[in-house]
C-alpha cells in the first residue's frame, strides 16, 4: 500500500497501450487505436500525460500534416495536443471527484483525428485519486430520541460521512466517543459505502442520566489521514418497548426518466405493535446518503415516494438509499429502497463539425470531400441510433465513415455559373420514439475556374464614318460578355493582325483594351479606302486565357472634299493656247469643250459649268451638263480677235466646290492673224517672281556656311599649336620605344598635343593591388596595320579631381600593374607624376612600361622596375581609367 501512494504522489504514469488495426472500405482507409493513460488528479497544466507519437508509432511529420488534434464532445477539454513534440499534456485542472464523483475507476475518453488519409485513435484517461478530501457529515449534530426501555443490541442507525475521494482515500472506518451504553457497529453496503450503526449494550435509565454528548468521528485512509466529526446528542425518552418493522428488507421500483415532479414510484410500510402515539410511525430518509431529500419526496404518514426533480438516466442510472420508520417512542427501523431509471429519449444528437473548406472550385472533382463532422447522442439503445442526410435536392452526399463520422462530399460537379454558393443543411435524427433530430447549415460557396470564353452579343459590327475625320475619335464600341467572375471574368480587347490595303490594321484603328471602344487612329480618304475590315478579339484574364473573335467592319463615307479637276484645255504657266472660231461661224458653233472630273462619288461627283466671265458674254455660252462652249450669235467683224472667257466648274456638294479654267478664243480666219494678235498677251509674272526670290536666299545660305567654316577652321589651327608649344616648353622625358605590332603615330616620341590624360592609380603605390574601375562600354583600338591586338577602356570609379584639397600641381603615386602583360595609361591635368615602375614577375618575359595616350595615338616609355618617373602634363580636366593590351 506504501508503494502504491508513493507512486500515485510522484506522478509515476502507468501506460496500457492496446493497438488495433482495422480496414475500412466504406470511404477511407482509418488507422484505429487505443491508447490508455493512468494519471493522478490535480495535475499541473502542462504536465506530461504520455508521447502519443511514440506510443502510437506515428511520425512528427505526420501529426503536422494530417492536421491532428483532439476531438471531444465535452465542454471541458482536460488535454490538449502537441503536435510538435507528438505529446500530451494537461491543460485544464482535473478534479478526480467532479469528473466522475464515486465512480471507480474514473476515466474520460476523446479521439485524436488526423487527416489526408483520416485515422482515428481512441485514447483513454484513468484518473487517479490521490487523497485530497477529508470525510465530511452533512449535519454538524445529530439528534436522537431513545426510550429509557430500548433492548439491549437495539440500533441506531447513524448518519454516514460522505469522502469524495475513492478507494484507500476514501471513507474507511468510524469512530465513537467511548461510553459504557453503545457500541459501534459498521456496515458495508453492496455499493461498497459505508455506515454506522450504535448499538445500545447497556439499558438506559432516564432517571439517572437523562441525556448523553457523544461525538463521532470518520477517518479514511489516506497519507496523511482525513478525517470528519459529528455530535451525537441523545435523549432518553419514557419507555417504549417495541419498535416498527418494515413489512419488506427491500423495496424494489423503476421510474422513466424526465419523470414530471410528484409522480410516486413505490410506498414503503412498517408496523409498530404499540399502541398510542408508541405505535404511530412516521417515515424519513435516512440520513445515511446525503442528497436523497433533493430527489425525492417522502409522505411522512404513509410512505409514500414521489418524484421531487427531474431524473436524468445519463447521471444515475440506478439509485439506492434507505428508508427509515420511527414511533413516538423513538425506536426506528430501516429499509432499502431500490429505484431502476428507465431512459427516454430526451437528448437530440450534437453535430461537431470536424472540418469543412469554403470555398471549393467548381472544377473539382466528384467525390471531393467537403467536411468531414462528428454526431454524438447520449441517450442509449435506440434512442442514441443516429442517421444522417441532407435536406432539399443538391449535388451533394453523406457518407458514413467510422463510428459516427461522417463525410460530406459532392455528388456530381459543380457549375458556380449556374449555382455560385450552396445552404447545405444535414439533418441527424435519432431511433427514438418519438424521435429527435438536430440540423446544421452549412455556407458553401463555389470558387471560379476559366472555364467560359468571353462571347459577343452579335456576331458581326458594322458602323459608318465619315472622311477626313479627327484621328482618335470613336468609332464604336464592341462588347463581350464573360460569365465568370473576378480576374476570370476581366476582358481585354486587341486587334487581330491582319492588313489593310498593305498596311497593318493597327495603322488604322484602335481598340481600347479595357473598354472595347474602337478609335480611328488617322484620317480616312473616301478616294484610298472605302472600308476596313478587321477582327477584335476579346481575351479574359484567366490562366489559361480564354478569347472570341467577331468582326468589325467600317463603312468610310465620301465627303466634299475634293474641287473638280479640269482635264481640258490645259492650263500652262507660260505659253498661251487658244481655240479658233471663224467669222463664218453660225449660231450654235462648238467652239471646244471644257472637260473636267471630281474624284468625289456620289452627288459630290456631279459638275455643273457655268460662264464666270468673258470678253463678250453675248458671244458665247456653256453647256451646264456638258461644259461646251458654242456661240450664241453670228460671229461678225465687229467681233475682237482675241475673246478671254472665264468657266467656273462646281460639283453638287455642300458646300460646293468649285475649279476655274481660261479658255481663250480668237475669232480669225487664218492662223497669221490670230498669231500677230497674240504676241503681245500678258504673261503671268508670279513664277518669275517666286524664282528670283529662292535664287537670292540660296546664295546667302552658302556664303554664311562658308565664312564660318573658314573662321572654325583658322580657330582650330591656331589653338593646336599654342598647345603644342605649351607641351614642349614641359620638358617630358619619353624614350622612343615601341613593342611589337606598334608604330611610332607621332613620329618623333614625345608628346606633341595633350588633350586628355587618364590614369589608373592605387591607394598605396608600394602595395601590389591596383584598384581598378568598372569595365566601360567603349572599345578603343589603337594599332599597327599589321596588329591584330585590341585595348579595352574600363572606367575608373572616380576622378582624381574629385578628392578634396586638389591643387593644380599635386603630385601622386601611381603603380602599373604589368603582372602578365596589363597596361595602365594616364591621362592627367597640369600636375607632376610620380609613376612608379614595379617589379615583373619572376620566371616572365614581359617588358615594363608606360603607355602616354595622347589624342588617339599613343608613346612608350620604357621603365626600370624599382624607379620613380616624373613627368608634368598640362590640362585641368583629368580623370582615370585603366587600359589593359594583351601583348606577346
Amino acid at each position: 500500500d506504501a508503494e502504491y501512494l508513493n507512486l500515485k504522489t510522484c506522478f509515476i504514469m502507468h501506460r496500457r497501450i492496446q493497438l488495433k488495426w482495422v480496414m475500412h472500405l466504406v470511404f477511407f482507409i482509418f488507422l484505429e487505436a487505443q491508447i490508455r493513460y493512468s494519471i493522478p488528479e490535480e495535475m499541473r497544466k502542462g504536465s506530461l500525460v504520455g508521447n502519443v507519437a511514440q506510443d502510437l508509432g506515428l511520425d512528427l511529420k505526420r501529426l503536422r500534416s494530417g492536421r491532428a488534434r483532439i476531438v471531444t464532445g465535452e465542454k471541458i477539454q482536460y488535454t490538449e495536443l502537441n503536435a510538435d513534440k507528438g505529446t500530451l499534456v494537461v491543460k485544464e485542472r482535473i478534479d478526480r471527484e467532479q469528473l466522475c464523483g464515486d465512480v471507480t475507476p474514473c476515466s474520460f475518453t476523446f479521439e485524436i483525428l488526423l487527416e489526408k488519409p483520416m485515422e482515428l485513435h481512441l485514447v483513454t484517461i484513468e484518473v487517479l485519486d490521490v487523497n485530497d478530501n477529508a470525510p465530511t457529515f452533512q449535519n454538524n449534530h445529530l439528534d436522537f430520541e431513545i426510550s429509557e426501555s430500548a433492548a439491549l443490541g437495539s440500533r441506531f442507525v447513524l448518519e454516514s460521512a460522505d469522502d469524495a475521494d475513492v478507494g484507500e482515500n476514501g471513507l474507511q472506518n468510524y469512530v465513537l466517543t467511548p461510553n459504557d451504553k453503545f457500541l459501534l457497529k459498521q456496515h458495508v453496503n453492496p455499493d461498497g459505502s459505508k455506515y454506522a450503526e450504535m448499538v445500545l449494550q447497556k439499558p438506559l435509565d432516564r432517571e439517572e442520566q437523562p441525556r448523553l454528548s457523544l461525538k463521532l468521528l470518520a477517518v479514511d485512509g489516506g497519507n496523511p489521514q482525513r478525517s470528519g466529526t459529528v455530535n451525537i446528542d441523545v435523549n432518553i425518552l419514557d419507555a417504549n418497548d417495541n419498535a416498527p418493522m418494515f413489512n419488506q428488507s427491500v423495496y424494489k421500483a423503476t421510474v422513466i426518466e424526465n419523470a414530471p415532479k410528484g409522480t410516486l414510484i413505490v410506498t414503503v410500510n412498517a408496523s409498530d405493535i404499540d399502541s398510542g402515539s408508541y405505535g404511530r410511525v412516521t417515515y424519513s430518509f435516512s440520513k445515511s446518503k446525503a442528497g436523497i431529500a433533493d430527489v425525492f419526496d417522502i409522505e411522512e404518514y404513509t410512505g409514500r415516494i414521489y418524484v421531487a426533480k427531474e431524473i436524468d438516466y445519463e447521471k444515475d442510472k440506478k439509485i439506492e438509499f434507505r428508508v427509515e420508520a420511527k414511533d413516538q417512542g423513538g425506536l426506528t427501523d430501516s429499509s432499502k429502497v431500490e429505484i431502476e431509471v428507465v431512459d427516454v429519449n430526451d437528448n437530440a444528437p450534437v453535430i461537431n463539425v470536424m472540418s469543412f473548406t469554403s470555398p471549393v472550385s467548381e472544377d473539382s472533382p466528384v467525390g471531393t470531400t467537403i467536411g468531414i463532422i462528428n454526431v454524438k447522442d447520449l441517450d442509449s439503445g435506440e434512442n442514441g441510433q443516429v442517421r444522417c442526410s441532407i435536406e432539399g435536392s443538391f449535388p451533394f452526399k453523406i457518407k458514413t465513415n467510422v463510428r459516427n463520422y461522417y463525410a460530406l462530399i459532392t455528388d456530381a460537379a459543380l457549375d458556380r455559373e449556374k449555382m455560385s454558393e450552396f445552404n447545405i443543411t444535414v439533418i441527424v435524427t435519432d431511433s427514438g420514439s418519438p424521435p429527435l433530430s438536430t440540423q446544421r447549415t452549412f455556407y458553401l460557396k463555389v470558387s471560379d475556374v476559366n472555364d467560359n470564353a468571353p462571347v459577343f452579343p452579335l456576331s458581326f459590327y458594322s458602323a459608318q464614318i465619315t472622311e477626313n475625320n479627327s484621328p482618335g475619335v470613336s468609332i464604336l464600341s464592341v462588347q463581350a460578355k464573360d460569365p465568370d467572375e473576378n480576374q476570370n471574368a476581366r476582358v481585354s480587347y486587341m486587334l487581330v493582325e491582319s492588313e489593310i490595303s498593305g498596311s497593318p490594321v493597327s495603322d488604322y484603328v484602335s481598340v481600347n483594351v479595357d473598354n472595347g471602344a474602337i478609335h480611328a487612329v488617322r484620317s480616312y480618304d473616301y478616294e484610298q479606302i472605302k472600308e476596313l475590315v478587321f477582327i477584335v478579339k476579346a481575351q479574359d484574364g484567366g490562366s489559361p486565357p480564354l478569347s472570341s473573335n467577331v468582326t468589325v467592319k467600317i463603312l468610310v463615307q465620301d465627303q466634299n472634299d475634293n474641287p473638280p479637276q479640269v482635264l481640258y484645255p490645259v492650263q500652262t504657266g507660260g505659253s498661251v493656247v487658244a481655240e479658233m472660231v471663224p467669222r463664218s461661224a453660225d449660231v450654235g458653233y462648238l467652239v471646244t469643250k471644257v472637260v473636267a472630273v471630281d474624284v468625289d462619288s456620289g452627288q459630290n461627283a456631279w459638275l455643273s459649268y457655268k460662264l464666270q466671265k468673258a470678253t463678250d458674254r453675248a458671244l458665247f455660252e456653256v453647256g451646264l451638263q456638258n461644259g461646251e462652249i458654242r456661240t450664241v450669235r453670228q460671229v461678225t467683224d465687229k467681233d475682237a480677235v482675241k475673246q478671254r472667257l472665264s468657266v467656273i466648274v462646281e460639283d453638287n456638294g455642300q458646300p460646293s466646290r468649285s475649279a476655274t479654267v481660261i479658255v481663250n478664243v480668237a475669232v480669225a480666219d487664218s492662223f497669221p492673224e490670230v498669231l500677230s494678235e497674240f504676241t503681245d498677251f500678258p504673261h503671268d509674272k508670279e513664277y518669275n517672281d517666286n524664282l528670283t526670290f529662292y535664287l537670292v536666299l540660296a546664295l546667302a545660305v552658302v556664303s554664311f556656311l562658308f565664312i564660318t567654316s573658314l573662321v572654325v577652321i583658322i580657330s582650330v589651327k591656331i589653338y593646336r599649336w599654342r598647345q603644342s608649344r605649351v607641351l614642349y616648353q614641359s620638358n617630358l622625358p619619353v624614350i622612343p620605344y615601341y613593342p611589337p605590332r606598334y608604330s611610332d603615330t607621332l613620329g618623333t616620341g614625345t608628346l606633341q598635343h595633350v588633350y586628355n590624360y587618364e590614369v589608373c592609380r592605387t591607394t598605396d603605390s608600394r602595395k601590389s593591388d591596383c584598384k581598378f574601375g568598372r569595365a566601360g562600354s567603349q572599345n578603343v583600338l589603337i594599332m599597327d596595320p599589321s596588329s591584330t591586338g585590341t585595348m579595352q577602356r574600363i572606367q575608373s570609379e572616380k576622378s582624381i579631381l574629385d578628392e578634396p584639397d586638389s591643387p593644380v600641381e599635386v603630385s601622386v603615386n601611381f603603380e602599373l600593374c604589368l603582372y602578365i602583360s596589363n597596361v595602365c595609361f594616364v591621362l592627367a591635368a597640369l600636375i607632376t607624376l610620380n609613376i612608379f615602375c614595379p617589379s615583373i614577375t619572376p620566371n616572365s618575359s614581359s617588358q615594363s612600361f608606360i603607355i602616354v595616350y595622347v589624342n588617339g595615338k599613343l608613346s612608350y616609355v620604357p621603365c626600370r622596375p624599382g624607379v620613380n618617373y616624373y613627368m608634368k602634363i598640362l590640362k585641368h580636366n583629368f580623370s582615370h581609367e585603366c587600359v589593359t593590351q594583351e601583348i606577346t
